[in-house]
């Protein structure tokens, strides 16, 4: 059957849903092929960020709640994907995942909760195999550079070498931003969570989205340390909780494509490194 939509951006109405919008609306305009909506709880709000963002009167529209059923089998029923702003994703994400993955929609969205995913995972990956539903988390800013960069400098490895590194390193040299609303939602509601084992121990076991499989100890970076690769000075990065788990995800889900033995170890930089053009640095270490 042939849906309506390609893609709909559930949340389109808050600070990230909208950025989301103002770049299909430059990239995939009316008539690049591509049939995109804008989702959210209020039309009225709905039609005033179109407005605001100068998107045409005709920029389709799609009205749900992420609370009701009934909403979200409707929202299903016409696209082909939905991508989700609206968190934090333990409080809203749950009956969106649900009808995703039963009625073979693709979703995506840019969690950084991992309690919460491993939650989804084992909750509805059966289903969602059986539906033909890919469910995608963290596809934001935060881990997008590290997991595709890792599976590019694998990818230029086995071209060069014949085979994947099995140690591989993120580091990051400089960055800009803040937190946004909804990561700071996201964190609280993560506290408030912590009332329950399960969600104490899954951020320590940077295997917790790899259900059923447990690789080589992994480095903690819990302290600063010189890198001896760069020669310098790097400590904890604040994201590497929520990239490290995605990275091993990703190989996990490619059949171990960069070895079952692969580690991996996110850090910031201290100090000044004499390249500073790019401000995330991945490479394997032999």
């Amino acid at each position: 059957m042939t849906k309506q939509f390609d893609l709909v951006v559930h949340g389109a109405t808050g600070f990230t849903g909208r950025l989301v919008v103002e770049y299909l609306l430059r990239r995939y305009p009316a008539g690049s092929g591509l049939r995109w909506a804008m989702g959210g709880r209020s039309a009225d709000k709905l039609a005033a960020v179109r407005e605001e963002i100068g998107a045409p009167t005709d920029t389709p529209m799609v009205v749900t709640d992420s609370a009701d059923p009934d909403s979200l089998r409707a929202l299903t029923a016409r696209t082909r994907l939905v991508l989700t702003t609206v968190g934090p994703y333990q409080l809203y994400g749950n009956e969106l995942v649900a009808a995703c993955a039963q009625t073979g929609v693709d979703y995506v969205d840019l969690c950084g909760e991992p309690a919460w995913m491993r939650n989804m995972i084992d909750a509805h990956e059966t289903q969602a195999r059986k539906s033909g539903a890919r469910i995608v988390f963290s596809c934001g800013f935060d881990s997008i550079p590290f997991d595709l960069g890792v599976l590019m400098l694998q990818n230029e490895m086995k071209a060069r070498f014949g085979k994947a590194a099995s140690r591989v390193c993120g580091r990051v040299r400089k960055m800009k931003g803040a937190m946004s609303g909804g990561t700071v939602a996201s964190l609280k509601a993560t506290m408030a969570a912590q009332s329950d084992p399960r969600v104490l121990d899954l951020p320590r076991n940077p295997f917790s989205l790899t259900p059923g499989f447990e690789g080589p100890r992994q480095p903690s970076g819990s302290k600063p340390m010189i890198d001896a690769a760069l020669g310098l000075w790097v400590a904890p990065f604040v994201m590497a909780a929520i990239n490290m788990r995605n990275v091993h995800r990703s190989n996990f889900l490619l059949q171990h494509a960069y070895g079952s033995d692969f580690v991996y170890d996110e850090r910031f930089c201290c100090s000044k490194h004499k390249r500073q053009s790019c401000p995330c640095l991945i490479f394997a270490k032999v």
